[in-house]
C-alpha cells in the first residue's frame, strides 16, 4: 500500500523556519576536472568583522572514524572585496582555518581544490562533500543553511537526493551547472553526487509515494543500462522495505550507482540516497549480482537504522566530534542482518542462496579465534581503530565484526521471538515501533540507547532482553553465536566441497572470493599467487610457524598452484605424512611440514528435518513479487 505522510514534526517547522531567516552560504562544486583527479569549490560565506573560523569536517558519519581528506584539499585563498586576505591553521585542530575579516565585509570569498584519487575516471566521478565543504567551525551543523550548485563536463548526466531549481531533466542530461535548493551543512553533507558520461535514471516501484529512483554512471556506455530483471528485484526490495518497517524517513530517494573497475568499491549510506560503487560487471548477470546482492539492501535499510534512528553516541551535531561505537552491533549488526534478508525478499538472491552466505559467514565468526580476548561490543567501541587494518594475523586481533555478529544476534532475537510466540510475531513488530517511531518524516535523526532497545524489545516479546544483549554482546564468546541458525531450522556443517554459492562467486571472480581459501583445513589465506596474508591463530599453518607474508613455493615437491595444494590436502586425509611445503620469505627459503588429514572443509548450512523452518519464512517475501523479465 502506498505510504501516506504525517505532518511534519513542530521542532522541524520551528527548524525551518529558523533556517529561512539566516543567509545560506554558497556553495559551487566544478568537477570539470574529474578526469585529471581534482576537484574545485568557490565559497561564499556570510560573516562579520573580525576573526572568524572555518573548518572542514573531519568525523564522516558512516565512516565510524575520522576520514576528513584535509590533506588533499589544496589552493586555498580567501578574497573579501578583491582583495586576498591571509589565513592561518589552527596548531591544534587542522581542520580550522583562522580569517581576519576586515570591516566593512559580510561576505568571504574561500576557493580551494581537493585532490582526489579514488572514486573518479576518466567517464566518471563521486562528491562526498567533505571534499569541498567549508563552513564555521564550533557551531551545530544542523543549524548552518548551505546552498549548493554542482559543475559537470559537458554531457555528464548527475544523480543525487538535492532538489534542482532550475529543471534539470535527468532523462536528458547536458552537463554544465545545475542549482539546488537550500538545504543545511548537516544534510549536504549527507547529500552525495554522482555524474558521469554514461548516465542513467531509473524510476523504481512507481506507486509507491515519496519516490525513488537508481542513478548509474559506468565507464563503459552499456553498463549503466541496467537488465530488467535487476530493475524488478529493486522494485520489489522498494516494496518490501514498506512492508518490513512500515514508515519511510526520506521526501526522495535515490540510489547511486557506480559501475567501474577504476571507480568502483563503496558502500555507504544517506538518508535520502546511497553510494553504491563495485566492478563494472557487478551487476551485469545472476552470478556477478551474487557477491554484491545485499549492497543496496543494506545502504537502504540504513536510511531506517543508522540515519533515522542513530545510536546517541555516535551521533554528533558538529563533524568534528568524535563518534563513539558502542552501539554500532545495532547501527551495523541489524542492517546486515536486514539488508541480507531483505535482498532474499526482493529477489536480489534466492532464499538458497541466502543461507550458503549466512553459512560462509557464520564458519568465518567461529574460526576466528580473536573472539577468546575480544568481545563482540569492543569491535564496536574500537572501529575507529581497526577499520583498514593489514590482513596479517587479523583473525587474533579480530576487525569489524561488530557487522556478522551483529547479523547473527539479531537473527536469534528474530527465532527467538518467532518461536516464543508460535511465529505469530517476529522482529517485523519490533521495527513498527523501533524504526516506524514518529510515523513517516523527512530525514530527521532520532537517537536511542540501549535502554529504549530493551523496552521496544519488551513490547513485542516480554523477555529478560537486558541479559540477552548482555551475553551475546558484552562478554567473551568463544563461539559465533549459532542458537538463531539452529532455531531457524538448519545447522552448520562442513563438506568436501564449496557450497553452491561459493562456487559461483568463484567462477564469476566475486569479491567474497579472492584467493585461495583453505581456512577451515590449513588455516590459510593466501592470493592467487600462493602468498600467506592471514593464519589462523592456532591452526594446522600456525602450528607449523607459518606467518603471514610468507609466499609458497612448492607443495609435496610440485610447484605451488592452487590445484596442487588442495590435492596435498585431499591426499593427506587419513593418512600419516605431513604435506610438505617449501616456502620464501624476505630473501630466505624455509620448509615446513603441516600435520593435517581431513581433507577440504567448506561450511554449509544443512536444513534439520522436524524442526520449524523459521529461516525460510524469514527471507519470504512480504509482499507479491513483480515477476522478473527473463
Amino acid at each position: 500500500m502506498p505510504i501516506r505522510f504525517t505532518a511534519l514534526p513542530l521542532t522541524l517547522l520551528i527548524a525551518t523556519a529558523s533556517f529561512a531567516q539566516k543567509a545560506p552560504i554558497q556553495i559551487t562544486a566544478d568537477l570539470s576536472d574529474a578526469p585529471r583527479k581534482i576537484y574545485h569549490a568557490e565559497v561564499d560565506i556570510p560573516v562579520t568583522p573580525g576573526i572568524v573560523s572555518l573548518t572542514t569536517p573531519e568525523w564522516i558519519p558512516g565512516n565510524h572514524r575520522p576520514t576528513g581528506p584535509v590533506s588533499d584539499i589544496t589552493g586555498v585563498v580567501f578574497t573579501a572585496n578583491g582583495k586576498t586576505l591571509q589565513w592561518r591553521r589552527d596548531d591544534h585542530d587542522m581542520y580550522q582555518f583562522h580569517v581576519t575579516i576586515p570591516e566593512g565585509v559580510t561576505t568571504l570569498h574561500a576557493h580551494l581544490d581537493c585532490i582526489v584519487t579514488s572514486r573518479v575516471s576518466q567517464k566518471l566521478a563521486v562528491l562526498e562533500w567533505e571534499k569541498l565543504l567549508l563552513y564555521p567551525a564550533n557551531t551545530a551543523v544542523k543549524d548552518i543553511p548551505i546552498q549548493a550548485s554542482v559543475k559537470v563536463p559537458k554531457g555528464w548526466g548527475i544523480g543525487t537526493a538535492l532538489t534542482p531549481t532550475d529543471g534539470y531533466d535527468p532523462q536528458h542530461p547536458s552537463g554544465g551547472t545545475t542549482h539546488y535548493a537550500a538545504t543545511t551543512v548537516e544534510q549536504l553533507e549527507d547529500s552525495p553526487v554522482i555524474t558521469g558520461q554514461f548516465f542513467h535514471e531509473f524510476a523504481l516501484a512507481p506507486e509507491v509515494t515519496p519516490k525513488h529512483y537508481i542513478d548509474v554512471v559506468s565507464d563503459q556506455p552499456q553498463d549503466s543500462n541496467l537488465r530488467p530483471k535487476l530493475l524488478s528485484e529493486l522494485n520489489n526490495l522498494v516494496r518490501e522495505s514498506g512492508a518490513a518497517y512500515s514508515s519511510r524517513h526520506y521526501h526522495v530517494y535515490h540510489f547511486l550507482l557506480t559501475l567501474s573497475d577504476v571507480a568502483g568499491g563503496e558502500g555507504l549510506e544517506h538518508g535520502q540516497s546511497s553510494d553504491n560503487g563495485v566492478g563494472e560487471k557487478g551487476f551485469s548477470d545472476d552470478a556477478h549480482q551474487l557477491a554484491e546482492a545485499d549492497l543496496l539492501a543494506h545502504e537502504f535499510t540504513h536510511s531506517w537504522n543508522g540515519k533515522y534512528r542513530r545510536p546517541y553516541n555516535l551521533y554528533q551535531d558538529d563533524f568534528a566530534k568524535m563518534q563513539q561505537g558502542s552501539l554500532l552491533w545495532v547501527y551495523e549488526g541489524l542492517t546486515q542482518y536486514m539488508g541480507n534478508v531483505l535482498a532474499a525478499r526482493s529477489g536480489l538472491k534466492s532464499q538458497a542462496e541466502y543461507r550458503d552466505l549466512l553459512a560462509m559467514s557464520a564458519a568465518n565468526l567461529e574460526y576466528k579465534p580473536g573472539r577468546q580476548w575480544r568481545p563482540t561490543e569492543d569491535t564496536a567501541v574500537a572501529a575507529s581503530i581497526l577499520r583498514g587494518g593489514n590482513p596479517a594475523w587479523s583473525n587474533w586481533r579480530r576487525g569489524q565484526d561488530y557487522y556478522q555478529e551483529g547479523e547473527l544476534f539479531w537473527l536469534d532475537a528474530d527465532t527467538l521471538i518467532r518461536k516464543q510466540t508460535g511465529n505469530k510475531k517476529s522482529l517485523t513488530d519490533f521495527f513498527r515501533i523501533f524504526l516506524a517511531k514518529g510515523g513517516n518524516t523527512g530525514p530527521l535523526i532520532v537517537p536511542y540507547n540501549r535502554d529504549e532497545l530493551v523496552t521496544d524489545l519488551n513490547q513485542v516479546l516480554p523477555y529478560d532482553w537486558a541479559r540477552f544483549i548482555h551475553e551475546r554482546i558484552d562478554t567473551i564468546n568463544p563461539h559465533a553465536d549459532f542458537e538463531g541458525i539452529e532455531r531457524g531450522g538448519y545447522r552448520l556443517v562442513f563438506t568436501e566441497k564449496p557450497n553452491s554459492s561459493e562456487r559461483t562467486m568463484v567462477a564469476a571472480g566475486g569479491r567474497r572470493t579472492s584467493g585461495i581459501n583453505v581456512w577451515y583445513s590449513l588455516g590459510l589465506r593466501l592470493n592467487n599467487e600462493g602468498t600467506i596474508t592471514d593464519v589462523r591463530w592456532g591452526g594446522p599453518a600456525d602450528r607449523a610457524n607459518l606467518a603471514p607474508g610468507q609466499k609458497i613455493l612448492a607443495v609435496n615437491s610440485n610447484v605451488f598452484s592452487a590445484d596442487a595444494l588442495k590435492a596435498a590436502i585431499d591426499e593427506a586425509k587419513g593418512k600419516s605424512e605431513p604435506i610438505q611445503l617449501i616456502l620464501q620469505a624476505d630473501t630466505f627459503v624455509s620448509t615446513a611440514n603441516l600435520d593435517y588429514h581431513n581433507g577440504e572443509r567448506y561450511p554449509e548450512l544443512q536444513r534439520v528435518s522436524g524442526s520449524p523452518a523459521y529461516l525460510d519464512d524469514i527471507t519470504a517475501p512480504l509482499t507479491k513479487p513483480e515477476t522478473s523479465p527473463k
